[in-house]
C-alpha cells in the first residue's frame, strides 16, 4: 500500500519517488522523505521522531509525476515487463494503465545538525502505515580513519590528514607533502560508521586533465564534476561511463612537470577538477561503514603523461596483447538472426570487394538460455548440466541448420566469429525448458548475486528487468556458467565472445559469494565476467579475445573493448573519438566503436564515409547495428543498404577504399600493438602522450596518433571542403600525396569524402605503403 526504500534501487543518478534523499542525510543539506502509493489513497504524511518530540507532516502530491509500479519481486509477472521505467520514463504501456500506477508523494525536511537521530513513518489516510525507518544525520570529522598517500617508488602516510607525510623517495618532481592541501582532509561520519573520505589536492591553474576511465564529454577534464561508477546510459552518454577508472593525468598549462593519481579503490568516487577552485582538485571516496578504522590509498605518479600511465600500468598490469587477426575489418547487425542472413551479408561483402575479417553474430541464441542456438532440439538437462554438439538437432528449415558449417565456412575465408552474451538469465517472459531448469538450479545452488537478505538478487535495471546475475566470485558458478558454453568453442570452434550488458549489478547492499558486497565488487562484476570468458577460451586452446563495453581498473587485461550504444550522429561520432582516447589515457588500448553509431534512423552518407575513415585509422573497425527487423526500410548499416537508402553513388566505393586500407595497415597496427604494450602507450594516443608542453594540442582534441608514426585528424563536422590540421614540432608527410610539410603550425587540406588527414612522421620506420588517394 505504502512503499518507501529508503536507499532506492541503487541506481547511482536516478532518484527514484519512493526513496529518501539523500539515502544518508548530511548536515547542512535538505531531506526529502518520498513514497508512493495507489491513486485511490486521497492523503499521506510522515510521522517524525526528534529526540523526544513527535510532530505529524502532510506529504506533497508530486501531482506532475506518474510512477510505473515497478515489480522487484523474485517473479516478476511477464505481463509487467513494458511497466519498467527508463531513466525515469514511464512507459507507454503504463500510461495507458493508470490502475497499476502509482502516486509519488513528498515530504520536506530543512537541514538538520549532525548526530541528530531520526525515526519516521508513512501514515495514510484510512489508517494505513509504513513500517518504521530510521537515520542519524552525517557529519564531517578529521579524524575517522587514515588516508595513505603512496608516491612512485616509495610511501608516505598522512592520518587524518594534519601530519605530513613522510616522503619514502621516488617522488622527485612532486612530492606529494606539496600536493595534498593542509587541513583538507575530512570524513564523513554516521552512527553506522564512515561513509566517505574528502580531500583536496593542488591543481596548477591551468591544468589539463585526463583520464577518469572512457570519458565521452571530455578529453581535458579540468573545470568539470564527475564521478567513476560503472554505469549502462543507453545512448548519450554525457559524463557517464561504462568503463570508469579512478586514475587520471595532471599536464600543468604552463610547461611544468606533469603528476597523476591513481585511487587504489573499487568503490565509487567523485571529483571537482577544479570547477569549484581552479586550484583544487577535490575528491570524494565511498567507504565501507562497518569499518570504523578505514584507510584510502592514494598513489601519486610523476612526470610525463606517458611516464605516469606507464607507473600506473605497472602496478595495475599492462594490457594483454590480443591475437593479429582482430585489426582487419569487423562486421555485425542484430538483426542477422538466420544463417542464411549472415552468409549472405558475408557473401556480399566479399563480392563487393570489402575484406572481411571478424563476423560478431548477435542474433544466434534462443535469447533465453544464451548458450543454444534458436530452433535447435535437445533435451532439457534439469540440473542445468552442459551440452556438447551432439546433444543438439537443427532442423534443416530452421534459423540455424548447420552452425558449426557456417563457422567452418567462415574459416575457411579467413573470417573469425564471435557470438554475442550477456551474464543474465532472463524473468521475461516466465523461463522454460532449459532456462527454467537453469534458473531453479542458480536459486537452489547460490550461483547468483544476493541481495542482503540472502534472496537472489533480481536485476533492477531497463534491460532484462529481474534477470538472475551469475556470481563470478563464486568458483562453482562460474565454473558451472563456462562450462554450458565450452561446446560452442571446442566443437562449433568459435573464436571469441562479445561481452554484452557487464553493468547491470546494483545496489550497496548486494552480497558475493567472496564475502564481498556490492558497494565494493559492482564495478569489478564486469572485469570479473570479462576475465570469466578469458578462461574459457584459454582453456579450450584459444588466445582469448573479447569485445566488452563495460569494464573497471585494470580493463585492458581482459581486451577488446568498444564504446558501447549511440546514435548515427555527428555529436555521436565526436563522443565516440573522446572516448576512444580517454580509454587509452586510461589503460585501453585495444578499442573501437560502432562506426558512425548503431542506432536510430541511418546515417548520412557524408557521416558514414567520414565515420569509416577515421575508423579505418583507430585499433579495430567495425561496424554494427541495432535490432531493426521491424523497421523498414531497412536500417542495417552495412555500406551497401547505406549506398541504397541514401542513393549516393559514392559510398560503396569510398567505403571499399578504406577498407582496403585498413587490410594494409594490419601488419602496422600488429607491430605498434607489441610496442604499445611494452611500452605503454596507448595505440590510440591523445597528442599529450606526445606533446605535453605544447598549448596547441588541446584546441583539436579530436586529432591522435595511431601508434608512433601516424597523426590522424578526423573530420568531425558535415558539410566540410577543407580541413586545419595542426601539426606538432617535427617534419611531417601528408600520407595521400607524399608531400613533407614542417610542423610546429598549422596547414588546411582539402578533404573530398575519400581523404581524411593522415601524417606520418618523416623519420618513421615500417609505415605501410598505402595507395595515394590524391
Amino acid at each position: 500500500m505504502i512503499r518507501h526504500r529508503p536507499r532506492g534501487l541503487g541506481h547511482p543518478y536516478r532518484l527514484e519517488p519512493d526513496q529518501r534523499v539523500p539515502v544518508d542525510p548530511v548536515v547542512g543539506e535538505p531531506i526529502e522523505l518520498r513514497a508512493t502509493t495507489p491513486w485511490s489513497i486521497a492523503g499521506l504524511a510522515v510521522e517524525l521522531q526528534i529526540g523526544g518530540r513527535t510532530e505529524r507532516l502532510p506529504a506533497e502530491l508530486v501531482t506532475d509525476e506518474l510512477v510505473a509500479d515497478e515489480l522487484v519481486a523474485d517473479e516478476p509477472a511477464a505481463s509487467d515487463e513494458a511497466l519498467q521505467p527508463r531513466d525515469g520514463h514511464l512507459s507507454a504501456a503504463a500510461s495507458r494503465a493508470p490502475a497499476l500506477a502509482r502516486a509519488a508523494w513528498v515530504v520536506r525536511l530543512a537541514p538538520l545538525p549532525a548526530g541528530t537521530r531520526v525515526r519516521y513513518a508513512f501514515i495514510a489516510e484510512g489508517g494505513w502505515r509504513s513500517r518504521r525507518f530510521e537515520f542519524t544525520v552525517a557529519g564531517w570529522r578529521a579524524d575517522a580513519g587514515r588516508l595513505v598517500v603512496t608516491a612512485a617508488g616509495g610511501a608516505g602516510d598522512q592520518t587524518g590528514g594534519d601530519r605530513p607525510a613522510s616522503s619514502a623517495g621516488a617522488v622527485t618532481a612532486v612530492p606529494e607533502t606539496d600536493r595534498l592541501v593542509p587541513g583538507s582532509v575530512a570524513w564523513l561520519c554516521a552512527d553506522a560508521g564512515p561513509l566517505r573520505l574528502r580531500f583536496a589536492l593542488r591543481l596548477e591553474r591551468g591544468a589539463h586533465v585526463v583520464g577518469f576511465g572512457e570519458r565521452f564529454d571530455h578529453l581535458d577534464q579540468a573545470g568539470r564534476r564527475l564521478d567513476a561508477t560503472v554505469f549502462e546510459q543507453y545512448k548519450g552518454q554525457g559524463n557517464r561511463t561504462y568503463l570508469p577508472v579512478p586514475f587520471a593525468i595532471v599536464v600543468p598549462g604552463d610547461g611544468s612537470p606533469g603528476w597523476g593519481l591513481h585511487l587504489r579503490t573499487s568503490r565509487r568516487t567523485w571529483y571537482d577538477v577544479g570547477a569549484t577552485d581552479p586550484e583544487r582538485l577535490w575528491i570524494e571516496v565511498a567507504l565501507d561503514p562497518a569499518d570504523l578504522d578505514p584507510t584510502v590509498e592514494l598513489a601519486l605518479y610523476a612526470g610525463t603523461p606517458a611516464d605516469v600511465l606507464a607507473a600506473f600500468l605497472a602496478e595495475i598490469g599492462r594490457p594483454t596483447l590480443p591475437p593479429a587477426w582482430v585489426y582487419h575489418l569487423w562486421m555485425s547487425g542484430n538483426e542477422w538472426d538466420t544463417q542464411a542472413r549472415v552468409r549472405a551479408e558475408v557473401e556480399r561483402s566479399l563480392a563487393e570487394g570489402i575484406p572481411v575479417g571478424v563476423v560478431v553474430i548477435e542474433a544466434w541464441s534462443d535469447e533465453t538460455t544464451f548458450v543454444a542456438f534458436r530452433d535447435a532440439r535437445y533435451a532439457v538437462h534439469p540440473d542445468g548440466a552442459p551440452h556438447r554438439l551432439a546433444d543438439f538437432a537443427f532442423p534443416p528449415d530452421g534459423a540455424w541448420p548447420d552452425p558449426k558449417g557456417l563457422v567452418d565456412w567462415l574459416h575457411t575465408r579467413g573470417i573469425r566469429v564471435l557470438l554475442w552474451q550477456v551474464p543474465l538469465l532472463k524473468a521475461h517472459p516466465a523461463p522454460q525448458g532449459q532456462a527454467r531448469a537453469d534458473r531453479d538450479t542458480m536459486v537452489a545452488r547460490g550461483y547468483a548475486v544476493r541481495e542482503a537478505d540472502g534472496r537472489p538478487y533480481r536485476n533492477r535495471g531497463w534491460w532484462f528487468p529481474g534477470a538472475l546475475l551469475p556470481d563470478w566470485t563464486n568458483p562453482d558458478a562460474k565454473r558451472w556458467w563456462l562450462e554450458k558454453r565450452r561446446y560452442l568453442v571446442e566443437e562449433v570452434g568459435i573464436d571469441g565472445f562479445k561481452t554484452d550488458g557487464g553493468e547491470h549489478a546494483w545496489g550497496d547492499g548486494l552480497r558475493y559469494a567472496d564475502g564481498t558486497r556490492g558497494a565494493e565488487t559492482n564495478n569489478r562484476y564486469p572485469l570479473h565476467y570479462a576475465a570469466a570468458y578469458h578462461e574459457l577460451l584459454r582453456s579450450c586452446g584459444r588466445r582469448p579475445v573479447t569485445f566488452s563495453r563495460a569494464g573497471f581498473t585494470g580493463a585492458g587485461a581482459v581486451p577488446l573493448h568498444w564504446a558501447g550504444d549511440e546514435d548515427s550522429t555527428w555529436a555521436a561520432f565526436r563522443a565516440a573519438i573522446t572516448a576512444g582516447l580517454t580509454a587509452g589515457a586510461s589503460g585501453i588500448f585495444f578499442w573501437g566503436w560502432d562506426l558512425a553509431g548503431f542506432s536510430g534512423e541511418i546515417p548520412s552518407a557524408e557521416l558514414y564515409l567520414r565515420a569509416a575513415a577515421m575508423a579505418a585509422f583507430c585499433p579495430i573497425m567495425q561496424y554494427h547495428s541495432e535490432f531493426n527487423r521491424h523497421r523498414r526500410p531497412s536500417r542495417d548499416r552495412t555500406p551497401w543498404n547505406i549506398a541504397e537508402r541514401t542513393s549516393d553513388p559514392r559510398v560503396l566505393p569510398t567505403f571499399r577504399r578504406f577498407a582496403q586500407i585498413r587490410e594494409r595497415l594490419v601488419p602496422y597496427l600488429a607491430d605498434q600493438a607489441r610496442r604499445a604494450v611494452a611500452t605503454s602507450r596507448p595505440l590510440m594516443r591523445a597528442l599529450c602522450f606526445e606533446w605535453p608542453a605544447d598549448p596547441q594540442i588541446w584546441d583539436v582534441p579530436y586529432q591522435y596518433l595511431l601508434g608512433d608514426a601516424l597523426l590522424v585528424a578526423p573530420v568531425v563536422e558535415p558539410g566540410a571542403t577543407d580541413w586545419e590540421v595542426y601539426l606538432p614540432a617535427g617534419r611531417w608527410v601528408d600520407l595521400w600525396t607524399g608531400a613533407a610539410v614542417e610542423g610546429g603550425r598549422r596547414v588546411t587540406r582539402a578533404v573530398p569524402l575519400e581523404i581524411i588527414p593522415v601524417f606520418r612522421r618523416a623519420d618513421a620506420e615500417e609505415v605501410p605503403d598505402l595507395p595515394s588517394l590524391a
